[in-house]
């Protein structure tokens, strides 16, 4: 058991095939109700090869999702926009789940702000 223990902490944690450049929860501050908020979030390829978005995952229908096709070379930057509908009253956080294509595990995307009634 001692040594299934020990091979456990000398495995090291897969490094992230990109750097965001931005914190990866932004609060967006405040908007008005009906008004889509909308932010895009930016990344720099860290591996050798070039990578591509395979899937992006978001935590509710409110939240929509673009980002480019055609991948993205090792050192060059790439981004995915997330947009945010506005259809209810107060204050609202919300997750997008993004995926690298030959890359396991998902990072996790923040928005959060706070929706007012009218302006």
């Amino acid at each position: 058991m001692l040594l299934f223990l020990l091979f456990l902490t000398t495995l090291a944690a897969p490094e992230s095939p990109v750097e965001w450049l931005q914190p990866q929860t932004v609060a967006l501050g405040d908007t008005f109700l009906d008004e889509a908020v909308t932010y895009t979030f930016r990344y720099r390829n860290e591996t050798d090869t070039p990578l591509l978005i395979d899937n992006v995952r978001v935590g509710c229908g409110c939240t929509a999702t673009e980002w480019q096709e055609q991948p993205v070379a090792p050192g060059e930057t790439g981004q995915l926009t997330v947009t945010y509908d506005a259809g209810v009253t107060g204050y609202y956080r919300k997750y997008v789940k993004v995926y690298f294509n030959g890359h396991r595990g998902a990072h996790k995307l923040w928005i959060e702000g706070f929706v007012e009634n009218e302006p």
